[in-house]
């Protein structure tokens, strides 16, 4: 999703490696943003495109609004627990809305803890020319609203190949020929510039038996921002293409360069991200739950931002929580989710009146609870789109929340 984030970037530039190339890094370091909320990042700096020829200028996108400050008594809102105090904990054994902030404090299970055993962190890259599934599109001037139909834009592409940079944590706990549970994250960092917050969590996490040894895989998008974009025809379909190119591409890929096995049950597979990431994880797990049962959406982009246009889904993701949740039967997915009290409201063209991500996430919590999912759903106060201080508060709370109740296969 178009979306700007407080906070720093990764730093560091993409280097030319083939897909072949591997690099092999110990945690360490200080405190990077965690990967998957870079969506600041992945509209700025997209996956390498080494091969691609000069893009046209881009004029520089208007400035937008600034989201009005929403708040939980609001008509509309679910009824909402309160949870006071900077750093204050979730409940781990119940479902249900909870509202958090406006003050927050960084998780110890953020920092190195001498004597945890640190995994270890590996990037590839994937080159577009060799999937099957995305070989590579772009946009140069963002769309303008369909005078025919309100609910999409007229959008002109082309052909762009990219490189993409999977990055692979591997806890010290793993044993070697075991099929490991593990968790895949979408925005992953770029090539050189290795996240390690989600590590140094599961890290600690890990050690205290609070999460099974998982291994993390972080997924860099194809490039681009929105509709018209890789990173959107990735992110913001409602199918299970995504899904499908990540089991048939990047899995087996993962196996072979970190040289470790997955494991093939869906209990033991979960999906996280941010925007249209999240919105994505949601998906993976929707229409593939025989693969993923657990699910963490951070400022899901849960409206309508599906391009190209599908008549079967006309709504995009907002056609989750109006359609597709509620006429249903439920599937086994157990999910966590949050928004912030100043997350974006219509942050482009379209006036369709399905681009409230506060009111999309709204109607996501009250449609999983209609149809008795297991979920939990945060409402940050004083908090903007995919806000880093609230990651740092609530991210490990969120891991051991969405896996309780596993029971290891081995």
């Amino acid at each position: 999703m178009p979306g700007e984030l407080d906070g720093a970037a990764l730093c560091g530039d993409d280097a030319a490696v083939t897909s072949e190339s591997l690099i092999r890094l110990t945690i360490g370091g200080g405190l990077l943003m965690s990967a998957f909320i870079m969506t600041a990042q992945a509209a700025d700096s997209p996956a390498a495109s080494p091969a691609a020829p000069a893009a046209a200028p881009v004029a520089p996108a208007a400035a937008r609004p600034t989201p009005p400050t929403r708040s939980f008594h609001d008509p509309g809102a679910p009824q909402f627990t309160v949870i006071s105090g900077a750093g204050a904990k979730l409940p781990m054994d119940v479902d249900g809305n909870f509202v958090i902030g406006p003050d927050y404090g960084v998780s110890p299970e953020t920092k190195t803890v001498d004597g945890v055993p640190q995994g270890k962190v590996q990037q590839f890259t994937m080159e577009s020319k060799d999937s099957r599934f995305y070989p590579g599109i772009a946009r140069d001037v963002f769309g303008s609203v369909d005078p025919n139909n309100p609910k999409t834009l007229i959008v002109e592409t082309h052909a762009q190949p990219y490189q993409r940079t999977i990055t692979v944590y591997v806890p010290k706990q793993y044993k070697p020929g075991s099929r490991a549970p593990f968790i895949v994250t979408h925005d992953g960092p770029k090539l050189s510039a290795p996240d390690i917050a989600l590590p140094r969590v599961l890290d600690n996490l890990i050690a205290q038996h609070r999460v099974p040894a998982m291994i993390a895989i972080m997924i860099q998008n194809g490039g681009g921002d929105a509709q018209g974009s890789e990173r959107g025809l990735e992110y913001d379909t409602i199918s299970g293409k995504f899904a499908e190119f990540i089991d048939a591409e990047v899995l087996p890929a993962v196996e072979k360069n970190a040289k470790v096995k997955l494991t093939r049950k869906a209990d033991g597979r979960a999906v996280m991200g941010c925007s249209s990431g999240a919105a994505a994880a949601f998906t993976m797990a929707w229409f593939h739950p025989e693969w993923y049962h657990r699910v963490i959406s951070y400022s899901g982009t849960f409206v309508n931002q599906q391009w190209p246009f599908n008549q079967e889904t006309p709504g995009g993701a907002w056609e989750y929580h109006a359609t597709l949740i509620p006429q249903s039967a439920p599937k086994p997915i157990r999910m966590w989710m949050q928004v912030g009290d100043r997350d974006l409201l219509n942050p482009n063209v379209m006036r369709d009146g399905m681009h409230d991500w506060v009111e999309a996430n709204h109607h996501m919590a009250a449609a999983l609870k209609s149809k008795g999912y297991h979920y939990q759903y945060v409402f940050a106060l004083n908090s903007g789109h995919c806000d880093r201080a609230v990651l740092y508060q609530t991210l490990p709370q969120a891991l051991e929340w969405v896996w309780r109740g596993y029971q290891s296969q081995q």
